[in-house]
């Protein structure tokens, strides 16, 4: 078999990576060791947060790890045109709260079904249930790639590949870390791979005891090193059985990448509209008002019904005291709770429970403008390969179109101006 440009991964970015390649009139042939794009089919809860209807600067400030890195391909790929590309497509497209762009349908399939349609029509050939196991390099240059079950087994010669293999969050998928393995066998540098966007573990009883409580506009404040704050937003989050979810967290956990070296804090602001001076005050007029009830009846007009035994345990108030004999102290102690409901984290769940993996490939290693090696000629990378990634809402798949693109476009032009040339 041959074909001078190969793409191997047939997520986000190396469907765009091929289509790019081939509407610069290069011919590309696209691997993916599964049935289908898997990744890809459980984006967005099933619905696939396409991208998110915002600036180009706003995806950078997104973008925890490297944003510099992507400034050029994320102005040249901004939000706006990846919603035209899936528009022209015939994928109508709309904007949910916090500038989430949805299909629709709310079907990622319809997504993936526009990406293959565009692939066939670009006679871009999709070789599925292939397994690349090796890259093949010559001169310091990319002559090919081989695979099967054992090394060798089948051959591809070609004059340039897009690596576009992904991370090795959910490994079901087809993650498996195999292109950071062969992008270091051709002698690059792999960071150390985290998970991301990730739920947390926590050892508090709390969490365990108001499983499946969901709170909503509050205040999550997380503190790492020397006190100092990492991370502070306000939205929802999650109690499980195994500690704190949801997508406060999962945003949060992309700033917590150093378990092993520091021990962060998560604090809950329950209340975040009223500082302690008004909330003290609306605590006063609750405990006068329902003198003759029971502490674990009052806490209704507060709390979520799941969080007041842990919340009058914390304040160490009995929940059969009467509000009327409530002592400042236990006042104070409840404020503080409330402003500051403390969880303890251990660490993140594991891998396969990430959305995102954390780094990859060093990005100076990378030409941030075409994507391609700078240490082996007719190598590009794309998609989450690299040593970057994004807060929830749309920004990772961004990136992934505005890579595939760069390397895609990129890698065509170099092929096509060696078939010019004759070399």
């Amino acid at each position: 078999m041959t074909g001078p440009l190969v793409v191997v991964g047939g997520g986000a970015a190396g469907m765009m990576a091929a289509i790019a390649a081939a509407r610069q009139g290069a011919k590309v042939q696209l691997l993916e060791r599964n049935s289908s794009p898997r990744k890809l089919y459980i984006t967005g809860k099933g619905r696939c947060n396409v991208t998110n209807h915002c600036a180009p600067e706003e995806v950078l400030a997104n973008t925890p790890r490297n944003s510099r890195f992507l400034y050029s391909a994320i102005q040249r790929t901004p939000p706006a045109w990846v919603e035209q590309f899936f528009e022209a497509l015939g994928v109508p497209l709309k904007v949910e709260r916090g500038d989430r762009v949805f299909p629709q349908s709310d079907k990622s399939a319809d997504i993936i079904r526009a990406l293959q349609r565009e692939l066939r029509r670009l006679n871009v050939p999709i070789l599925q249930q292939q397994r690349v196991s090796r890259l093949c390099c010559q001169d310091g240059a990319v002559t090919g790639v081989e695979g099967g079950a054992g090394k060798g087994d089948w051959g591809i010669a070609c004059q340039a590949v897009i690596l576009a293999t992904g991370g090795v969050s959910y490994p079901a998928t087809g993650s498996t870390g195999d292109g950071h393995r062969m992008a270091e066998e051709l002698g690059h540098t792999i960071t150390p791979l985290r998970p991301s966007l990730v739920p947390l573990e926590s050892p508090d009883p709390c969490c365990g005891a108001m499983q499946g409580l969901a709170l909503r506009n509050v205040v999550l404040t997380v503190r790492g090193q020397r006190n100092k704050i990492v991370f502070q937003e306000q939205g929802e989050l999650l109690f499980t059985h195994f500690g704190l979810s949801g997508p406060l967290v999962l945003s949060a956990s992309a700033h917590m990448g150093e378990f092993e070296k520091i021990s962060y804090t998560c604090s809950i602001d329950l209340k975040p509209a009223l500082d302690e001076q008004t909330l003290d005050a609306r605590l006063v007029r609750e405990f006068s008002a329902n003198g003759n009830r029971d502490m674990g009846n009052v806490m209704g007009a507060l709390l979520p019904r799941l969080m007041i035994p842990t919340m009058l345990e914390r304040a160490d108030i009995s929940p059969e005291k009467k509000a009327r004999d409530v002592t400042k102290g236990e006042r104070r102690r409840l404020l503080e709770s409330l402003k500051r409901f403390s969880v303890a984290v251990s660490g993140p769940r594991p891998m396969e429970e990430a959305i995102v993996t954390s780094g990859g490939v060093k990005v100076s290693e990378v030409d941030p403008k075409t994507m391609a090696s700078k240490l082996v000629k007719g190598l590009y990378f794309a998609g989450e390969i690299l040593d970057v990634d994004a807060y929830t809402g749309g920004f990772n798949l961004q990136i992934a179109w505005a890579t595939g693109r760069a390397a895609g476009e990129s890698a065509a032009e170099a092929v096509l101006a060696r078939q010019t040339s004759g070399s």
